[in-house]
Parts: C-alpha cells; sequence; structure tokens
C-alpha cells in the first residue's frame, strides 16, 4: 500500500535574524520534499542586498535552482517581486531607491501562491521576524494575517539563545503556530551546534540541529 500523503500545506519560514542560514535551510528543505516526490513550490517575496549582476547567487536564484527551476527574470519576479539593492532593512532599503513597500499587496501576493499550490508551499521570510517592512508593520504583521504554520531558523552563534526564546516568546504570544526550531551551525561560533540546540531545547520543542554545509 502506497504512504499515504500529508496534507496540502504552506509554511512560513521565518528566522531570529539576518544572515543566520535560512535560505539554505529552505533550499535544503525543497531537496528533501521533492526527493520524497512532493510538488514544491517557494516564494520569498522582498529580498535585500540583490544584486541584479549576481542574480544567480542571489537568496532566489538559490531558490529556483533548488526546485529545479529555469534560471529568468521571469522565474525571478514571480518568487521575488520585491528585490532591493542594499542589504538593510527592508523599509530603509526601499527608502533608499526611493520606494516603499506596499504590505497589503504583500500580504495578497502571498495569499494567491497558497490558494494556488500544488502541494507543498515555502514562503521564504526576510531578516527576522519583526524586521520593519514600512513605517508601523514589520514582517511579523504579514504573518499574523496568514496564520500559516511555521518554521522559526537561528543560528549557533553567541547570543543565539536569548535572541530566540524571545523570538518564540513574540511568537507564542500572538498564538502562531510553531512547528519547530532549526538551529543551522555558524562557522567559527564559540557555541557548539549540540550545546545550541541543548540549551534552546530545555525551552520548546521539537528542536533540530543542522551542521554547516563543509566545502
Amino acid at each position: 500500500m502506497a504512504a499515504r500523503r500529508p496534507d496540502v500545506t504552506a509554511i512560513f519560514m521565518t528566522a531570529t535574524g539576518s544572515d543566520v542560514g535560512k535560505t539554505y535551510v529552505v533550499a535544503s528543505l525543497i531537496r528533501y520534499l521533492r526527493q520524497l516526490g512532493h510538488a514544491v513550490d517557494a516564494i520569498k517575496p522582498i529580498v535585500i542586498g540583490y544584486d541584479p549582476a549576481q542574480a544567480a547567487t542571489s537568496d532566489t536564484g538559490t531558490l529556483l535552482a533548488a526546485l529545479g527551476l529555469p534560471f529568468s527574470p521571469e522565474s525571478i519576479d514571480r518568487i521575488s517581486p520585491w528585490r532591493f539593492r542594499a542589504a538593510l532593512p527592508p523599509d530603509l532599503a526601499a527608502r533608499y531607491e526611493g520606494r516603499s513597500i506596499d504590505v497589503d499587496a504583500v500580504v495578497s501576493f502571498c495569499q494567491d501562491a497558497i490558494s494556488r499550490r500544488r502541494d507543498i508551499l515555502l514562503i521564504d521570510g526576510v531578516d527576522g521576524i519583526m524586521v520593519p517592512l514600512d513605517e508601523h508593520r514589520t514582517f511579523l504583521d504579514v504573518m499574523m494575517v496568514l496564520r500559516l504554520p511555521l518554521i522559526l531558523v537561528t543560528g549557533s552563534y553567541l547570543g543565539t539563545i536569548t535572541h530566540t526564546l524571545t523570538a518564540l516568546d513574540s511568537l507564542f504570544r500572538r498564538d502562531m503556530n510553531v512547528l519547530a526550531t532549526i538551529v543551522i551551525e555558524t562557522p567559527g561560533s564559540a557555541m557548539t551546534l549540540d550545546d545550541a540546540v541543548g540549551a534552546i531545547g530545555r525551552f520548546t520543542e521539537p528542536v533540530m540541529g543542522l551542521p554547516h554545509a563543509r566545502a
């Protein structure tokens, strides 16, 4: 008898902050789910630090490669319609370009992707859970409207325990459904991956550790 496929779902991927390796985790999860036979879709609505000349190595390019999709202007637009050059919080990055982010449009973009998903949809956020998108709203406001189950990604860097527990507290206080916390190994950190997972695991579960990819 064939294994029962899980219900069609969408998952929001968020993080404690920037550069912890969230998109690496999302790409790894995409590849894993595809190997299991799932049809996987993914979007990353907002990208910061985006250099068009290096688009293939951007977060969007990483997701497209994991999805097995062709790299083209159309595919980039379809996954990441809001792209900004500055590696700054999205509201500031947009301001530097004389632009602004329509948060309601971001929500609508995500809702449309949810309605069109084939099997599993992963939504890759930007920066941390409360990174500002405009003068009054953060990405957490988007997450609260979507009300998707989520996975929190953090690193094993020094300071991760308080950052992670603070992020989880913000999510739990808003009745968000946290499926899991993933700790990705931070290269060069004085704290080991096992120590970080063990410390965070005393306060929440499940917590999983992910070694950093070695060249």
